[in-house]
């Protein structure tokens, strides 16, 4: 592993020393009492989870990848995708009286070059002059491994605020609030992400937050975004401050909670060298059909304008259309579905392999592979089926860190279609099938 520089060191050590002190500060203070005792009695929790994964390709792809798969992108072999600590405060979200708290997460793994800040590229979107990345979480070690590295996707403060129906402030670097998916492993259903997730919106925001309940149910959500070269998009804490963009959304929730609709969006510059819009908006709804059975629509739009495609300035757009479906069998077993289908209009959001590309600094080369990831403009179909079972009830696992275990079978079929010409991005085919088997444990 590499040494962090030293301004990077103490700009980490400096964000993290003050959500503590902050975090503590706001509890009582117990000069006598245990730090154990002082984390409970200020509210400060200390937790995680750690998930790791196994795949299986038919295509037996001799780059190793699953082609446009991101995530559980390496095929034929384990991945410890995410071991994941976090720190941190919960805020109580209604009532009369201010709190304080925040979050402070660190991750390892596979998934961690994929929730870095990456949202100033190695090269100008519009101009595709060389440009200097961001120094929040890039490079902090294990290049030499090609697919393993260190992330920190939230580094937040959060306020609640008793105004009116009490608001919710957030400001720092968190997890983007858009769509339906998630980067953490114990948030979604699939090993694999859908390219709703993966392509059509963002992983992480650097900016400030509020959410506003206005009755029980309606909710507003908005803020701004900063620190990134793509829109606002996976923003940092060094670079590009001067591209503030938008966030927003409305959130609808029935009386009997059965049923919710969520439109979320963003809207930027796309850099501060570049006032071409970058945006996009989402639609998730959801329903439960029976206490049993749940159902999720999600619809993505995304445009970007001007962007540098075969050497040439282009209006790119990307849209999809994804499905889930949900049933529980038992109270320790579920089964899913998803379906999809992804509009990469003009070939700029879809790589494969992405990883690829998310390592590649700013002159040219990649130390994930020593060769150029492919896009073109193509139509992505993807089909999943997946299982979560928790054994440890069943099987009088009695060890308190596995009672949490959740284990997830998937199967997922995946094809591209050109639209103008014939792409094949899973090592020259046109479609793969994928077997995985990961487990998550949250402690």
């Amino acid at each position: 592993m590499r040494c962090l520089p030293k301004r990077r060191s103490q700009i980490i050590f400096a964000v993290a020393s003050s959500l503590l002190s902050i975090i503590v500060t706001s509890g009582s203070t117990y000069a006598n009492t245990s730090l154990a005792n002082l984390f409970k009695d200020s509210g400060i929790k200390v937790g995680g989870w750690i998930n790791a994964g196994a795949t299986y390709n038919a295509n037996n792809p001799g780059n190793g990848y699953n082609g446009s798969v991101t995530f559980a992108d390496r095929a034929n072999r384990f991945q410890l995708n995410q071991f994941n600590i976090f720190l941190q405060r919960t805020v109580v979200t209604e009532g009369k009286s201010f709190d304080i708290g925040g979050r402070f997460d660190f991750m390892f793994g596979t998934d961690a070059i994929y929730t870095q800040a990456f949202g100033v590229p190695s090269f100008d979107v519009n101009s595709g002059q060389p440009q200097e990345r961001g120094n929040w979480d890039l490079n902090l070690c294990c290049s030499s491994t090609r697919t393993y590295g260190i992330a920190l996707p939230q580094a937040y403060m959060e306020a609640y605020v008793p105004i009116g129906n009490g608001l919710n402030l957030k400001a720092g670097h968190f997890y983007s609030p858009t769509g339906y998916e998630t980067v953490p492993a114990p948030d979604n259903f699939f090993y694999t992400h859908a390219y709703t997730f993966n392509n059509g919106e963002p992983f992480t925001h650097t900016g400030l937050l509020g959410n506003y309940p206005v009755n029980k149910n309606w909710s507003l959500m908005g803020g701004a975004t900063t620190g990134s070269a793509t829109g606002g998009w996976d923003g940092g804490f060094d670079k590009q401050l001067g591209n503030w963009g938008s966030l927003g959304g409305i959130t609808w929730t029935s009386d009997d909670l059965r049923s919710s609709i969520n439109i979320t969006g963003t809207y930027a510059e796309t850099s501060t060298r570049s006032n071409k819009p970058w945006g996009m908006y989402n639609v998730v709804l959801q329903h439960r059909i029976t206490p049993k059975t749940h159902l999720v629509l999600h619809h993505v739009h995304g445009y970007a304008g001007g962007v540098l495609l075969n050497g040439a300035p282009k209006n790119a757009e990307w849209y999809s259309i994804n499905t889930h479906l949900y049933y529980d069998l038992l109270n320790d077993l579920s089964i899913g579905i998803r379906g999809e289908w992804f509009h990469d209009r003009d070939g700029f959001r879809v790589f494969s392999p992405f990883r690829v590309l998310a390592a590649i600094d700013n002159r040219g080369s990649s130390f994930a592979g020593n060769f150029l990831p492919t896009a073109v403009p193509a139509d992505y179909y993807a089909v999943t089926l997946g299982m979560n079972w928790k054994p440890a009830k069943r099987l009088k696992i009695n060890w308190k860190p596995m009672q949490k275990l959740n284990i997830r079978p998937n199967i997922r079929y995946d094809r591209a279609e050109g639209i103008d010409q014939s792409y094949k991005p899973f090592d020259s085919r046109k479609n793969q099938f994928l077997f995985s088997l990961d487990a998550t444990i949250p402690f």
